[in-house]
């Protein structure tokens, strides 16, 4: 079976999450928030991190970029929207969708990037502790 790799930045608390589930799933949608939308490059997912989560306090001031694979056949069901430049695509995942799509994730969701803003302050478990500041 043939996976694509997606990019999904989050913030802290949604970060906790997705480590209390093993590393195996995304949360569910929050009530105003009516699409889960996983990025196509790291790029992207890495500028949305940064810009949007690091100032925000929703986000605990942190913007944590995530990287997983998913089933090709099942994503084809999505259409690639592009919300910006030519690097800025994504899937828009309805919310009430969002348990079947986590069923179809393959392996873990990795960390591979994280960005601090300046309000950032360390209040999480230890686990996910370790993980995020050797980005430091």
């Amino acid at each position: 079976m043939k996976t694509q790799t997606l990019y999904r930045p989050v913030g802290l608390r949604e970060m906790e999450l997705i480590a209390e589930s093993n590393y195996k799933k995304f949360p569910p949608r929050l009530e105003w928030q009516p699409v889960f939308y996983p990025v196509l490059n790291q790029q992207y997912a890495e500028q949305i991190a940064n810009e949007w989560n690091t100032p925000d306090e929703f986000s605990g001031f942190c913007g944590i970029v995530t990287v997983f694979n998913v089933d090709e056949d099942y994503l084809q069901k999505f259409e690639i929207q592009n919300v910006g430049d030519n690097s800025h695509n994504e899937l828009w995942v309805p919310s009430e969708e969002l348990e079947v799509f986590n069923q179809h994730i393959k392996g873990e969701i990795e960390i591979v990037n994280v960005f601090f803003g300046a309000n950032y302050k360390a209040s999480i478990n230890n686990d996910l502790n370790i993980k995020i500041e050797k980005f430091r």
